[in-house]
């Protein structure tokens, strides 16, 4: 197992900080080194932004959209290249070896970059020093739902029954190692309630059983929760956003449901190998924070759940150190596995 790197405080509230000051630069705010002129990038020198994942999540879907902004800002070609595989460290390793010039990026998410080094063992990159940080693109909030006929109405209610009975409460997750499961876990350590975890093959037959009552509860993504939600075949007890959803603006968030420091929010961003040269990150930031400016990225973020975010390099980097300082304790207290 990995051990967490030196980080700043993964509390709700420093992680609430560190998006909010990120997320800054969609209003002009987060600064931009002029590292290198506009037209200046280099004739001819393609880009290949590696997706970890397979075509038609919305790791690719924003990625392809904002690559595609990003090369035409750089007068050059951007490819899209789905190197899926092993929770996303395929294409994360493929990047970290490559050159460090700025011809391959990384768009992923936070799984392969500071959840699964802490499951996995050894791996062939470092998910911290292997990479310069880039730019987060945004951050994907998560619902606690249960089935309409289940009888909790209130996040206590859950604890409640759980406490009461442990170990016969299920949730589902998309997977051991994924974030929902982590959720899950994070949920038994920071209130002493247990839970029977059962993991599935992806986060869409997950939410089916959960729809069907197979399983108790489940963290899901927002924006695939919500149609559920809003149709009442699932019941919202909580939002892990640092601040209700406007979608749902009547549902708390579990802070106000009564579980502390409980924020949890799964990002994408982008990575560039190790020891690429500062002006080339700088101007690919630049280019990306603009991009996510563009009124239909944000249409398109809106429909696939996403809150752009944007911000410094900086900000990328803290962020995924305070995230991955988090899920290595919450690994070693609940002696979870990989598959």
């Amino acid at each position: 197992m990995a051990a967490p790197a030196a980080s700043p405080s993964a509390s709700g509230l420093s992680r609430r900080g560190l998006i909010a000051a990120a997320g800054a630069a969609l209003l002009g705010a987060a600064p931009t080194a002029p590292a290198m002129a506009q037209g200046e990038w280099p004739a001819g020198k393609v880009i290949t932004w590696v997706v970890p994942y397979p075509p038609g999540g919305s790791t690719d879907v924003l990625g392809r959209n904002v690559a595609q902004r990003v090369g035409a800002a750089l007068g050059t070609t951007v490819i899209v290249d789905n190197k899926a595989g092993a929770t996303g460290t395929i294409g994360a390793a493929f990047v970290a070896k490559a050159a460090p010039d700025g011809t391959t990026l990384l768009g992923t998410s936070i799984g392969p970059q500071a959840i699964a080094p802490h499951l996995m063992g050894k791996l062939p990159y470092d998910p911290i020093a292997g990479f310069e940080p880039v730019a987060i693109l945004g951050t994907i909030p998560h619902i606690l739902v249960v089935g309409a006929n289940q009888p909790f109405r209130a996040v206590a209610d859950l604890l409640a029954a759980a406490k009461a009975d442990p170990g016969k409460l299920a949730f589902a997750s998309g997977g051991n190692g994924t974030i929902l499961q982590m959720q899950g876990a994070l949920l038994q350590q920071k209130t002493g309630a247990r839970f029977i975890h059962i993991p599935y093959k992806g986060d869409t037959p997950a939410l089916q059983d959960t729809l069907a009552e197979q399983v108790q509860f489940m963290f899901a993504p927002a924006a695939a929760a919500l149609p559920h939600v809003q149709s009442g075949k699932l019941r919202a007890l909580a939002v892990t956003s640092a601040q209700r959803l406007n979608a749902l603006p009547a549902v708390p968030t579990m802070a106000e449901a009564g579980v502390a420091d409980f924020v949890v929010e799964q990002w994408q961003a982008v990575f560039a190998p190790a020891r690429t040269p500062a002006p080339v990150v700088q101007r690919l930031n630049q280019e990306i924070n603009q991009a996510l400016k563009d009124p239909a990225v944000a249409a398109l973020a809106g429909k696939l759940g996403i809150t752009l975010v944007g911000g410094t390099p900086r900000q990328l980097g803290d962020l995924q150190k305070a995230d991955s300082a988090q899920w290595a304790r919450v690994i070693q207290a609940g002696n979870i596995e990989a598959d």
